[in-house]
């Protein structure tokens, strides 16, 4: 089992800004294809934006507008660029590599009012 390696997570005040990465081992040769999901206490886990293979992004309505997703090939390594959060994005952010079906071990994002 993959484990891809997260970081970035923590407090930040509603209306801030915070950032997440994600890296794969060194051992992986290549990602190009990766998706961020959170999880909600008592709710099911959701996918937050999602970058294709061609570049290509996608983003839950939710967060559409306010959070940013992008890579970095040659680091095999995603973002989540979070802005403007609001309390409701407070959960637990986990990164995908579907091609892998690799997981990241989540990292805490909490929004204070």
């Amino acid at each position: 089992q993959i484990l891809l390696v997260e970081s970035g997570g923590g407090l930040v005040q509603a209306g801030g800004s915070l950032s997440l990465s994600c890296a794969a081992p060194k051992s992986i040769f290549s990602i190009n294809a990766w998706r961020w999901y959170r999880q909600a206490p008592g709710k099911q886990r959701e996918l937050v934006a999602a970058i294709a293979g061609d570049g290509t992004t996608n983003y839950a309505d939710s967060v559409k507008g306010r959070f940013t997703i992008s890579r970095e090939k040659a680091k095999k390594t995603v973002y989540l660029q979070m802005n403007s959060v609001k309390p409701e994005d407070t959960a637990v952010y986990y990164c995908h590599a579907p091609l892998l079906n690799s997981w990241g071990q989540g990292t805490q994002v909490t929004v204070s009012s």
